[in-house]
């Protein structure tokens, strides 16, 4: 029925857009027979808006793999530098959840780990909505930020990174199996606010998958039972997500993008001082205003990546930013 439902709402759209496209030319074929040139501007006006929702569209059609449909987890990890790099993976959490809500998606928090004085060494989220996986997996990667550190009484320029894991939530069609003598299971106290209970209930759940060494956190519920079902069913989206990485034969080089948080890895820079501007470093892909990318505005950057990986092809030159 989901399906069903997607395709229906799809075939609408397009016989929308046919009919608005026709009703608009006859409106300026009217026009000019009859020297109103202010119903041929309206008419020319609303044809430039259904050219821009086409190509919407058709970036739409490129979300046709496996698990392009479904909802998804993102995963943020601070890289090495304290609180610099706690405070840089809160604001990517922001960024992100800013972006679902802005295209009305449902987020919902499933693990936050907080940093040290500031900022958070790690969190995991679940996204839902329809392609929230389609759209969200070319943010993999590292991601950088070059900024007048407020952490620092000499306000100097620092370099902090963050890393972003994105794998898709399965569904009862989809089975994995996982022996689960292969997996150690850890309960611990949950962090963060919560009053007495987290800290006196061991209800967070820690599932490591010991042949890959994938390690998946749930301590967003009170119950410990309801953490571990969640566990599971993040590790077994994990481990779906990596078998679909070896099918695209690009598992290696985004595993070697995750080992090392830093310098070499990074998918897009964040340069808030001497100048601003943010650039993907896959698809030449910038903007001047970070404030606005900050604050969840990434459909060109996503819309890029995606071609990209569906056509292939990249910058004619893409540079570092320092």
């Amino acid at each position: 029925m989901r399906e069903r439902t997607d395709l229906e709402s799809r075939i609408d759209q397009i016989k929308r857009m046919e009919q608005e496209l026709a009703d608009n030319i006859e409106l300026i074929e009217l026009g000019e027979a009859e020297n109103d040139q202010g119903v041929v501007t309206e008419a020319e006006t609303a044809i430039k808006n259904l050219h821009a929702e086409a190509a919407k569209r058709q970036i739409e059609t490129l979300l046709s793999g496996e698990a392009d449909g479904m909802d998804t987890y993102l995963e943020v990890h601070s890289g090495a530098g304290g609180t610099e790099s706690q405070d840089w993976a809160e604001m990517l959490l922001r960024m992100y959840t800013r972006w679902a809500e802005r295209r009305g998606y449902k987020v919902e928090l499933i693990d936050r780990q907080e940093g040290e004085g500031a900022g958070i060494k790690g969190a995991t989220i679940l996204v839902k909505g329809r392609n929230a996986y389609g759209w969200m997996k070319t943010e993999s990667g590292v991601h950088r930020l070059v900024r007048i550190s407020p952490f620092d009484a000499n306000a100097r320029r620092q370099t902090s990174f963050a890393s972003i894991d994105v794998y898709p939530v399965i569904d009862d069609r989809i089975q994995i199996d996982i022996d689960e003598s292969q997996v150690r299971v850890d309960t611990m106290r949950s962090g963060g606010a919560g009053g007495q209970h987290v800290n006196k209930t061991e209800s967070a759940v820690r599932l490591t998958h010991i042949p890959t060494g994938i390690a998946v956190v749930s301590q967003g519920d009170r119950s410990q039972h309801k953490n571990r079902a969640t566990a599971w069913n993040m590790l077994r989206a994990k481990l779906y997500e990596l078998e679909l990485k070896k099918r695209e034969e690009q598992a290696m080089a985004e595993q070697a993008a995750k080992t090392d948080i830093g310098w070499g890895h990074q998918i897009r820079s964040y340069v808030l001082q001497p100048y601003q501007m943010v650039k993907d470093l896959r698809t030449g892909v910038t903007s001047s205003d970070p404030d606005s990318v900050l604050n969840g505005d990434l459909d060109p950057y996503m819309e890029a990546a995606l071609a990209q990986r569906v056509y292939g092809g990249g910058p004619d030159s893409v540079e570092d930013v320092d």
